[in-house]
């Protein structure tokens, strides 16, 4: 992925944004996640990048990380550290989701047993993914 700005947007246009993402694509299979998405989560960490246009409505989702979506259609559109750094950003609310290769998966051990994602690539468990928050990984 280069430095490029790039642009996505809900699913009504009420929301509109850009962010420079600094990876790939990452699947989450935590259980808010799936709870939320309705399914595996999949995102690209945008770090403090993301610039919005329109109403957003954050939902407080842990001690540590908030979600935030469109008031309007209720599509959720980014999952973002409190502290800062770190925003991730739904990868098929950007207008060119295919622009993404597929980095890793987290909370690995959550993922239920009826699927599965083809190819090797970096798998977390969920107490790897936290102690790298912690700053311990």
């Amino acid at each position: 992925m280069s430095d490029a700005r790039l642009s996505g947007r809900c699913l009504c246009g009420a929301v509109t944004f850009t962010a420079v993402p600094q990876g790939g694509m990452h699947a989450c299979h935590c259980e808010n996640c799936r709870r939320v998405s309705g399914g595996v989560s999949l995102s690209a960490d945008c770090g403090d990048s993301v610039e919005v246009s329109g109403p957003l409505s954050t939902y407080d989702s842990s001690e540590w990380a908030e979600r935030q979506f469109c008031p309007t259609c209720g599509a959720g559109l980014f999952w973002r550290l409190k502290a800062g750094g770190m925003t991730m950003v739904s990868i098929q609310a950007f207008d060119d989701p295919g622009a993404f290769a597929f980095e890793n998966e987290i909370y690995i051990d959550s993922k239920p047993g009826n699927y599965a994602f083809a190819g090797e690539r970096p798998r977390l468990t969920g107490a790897e993914v936290e102690a790298l928050f912690a700053g311990e990984g």
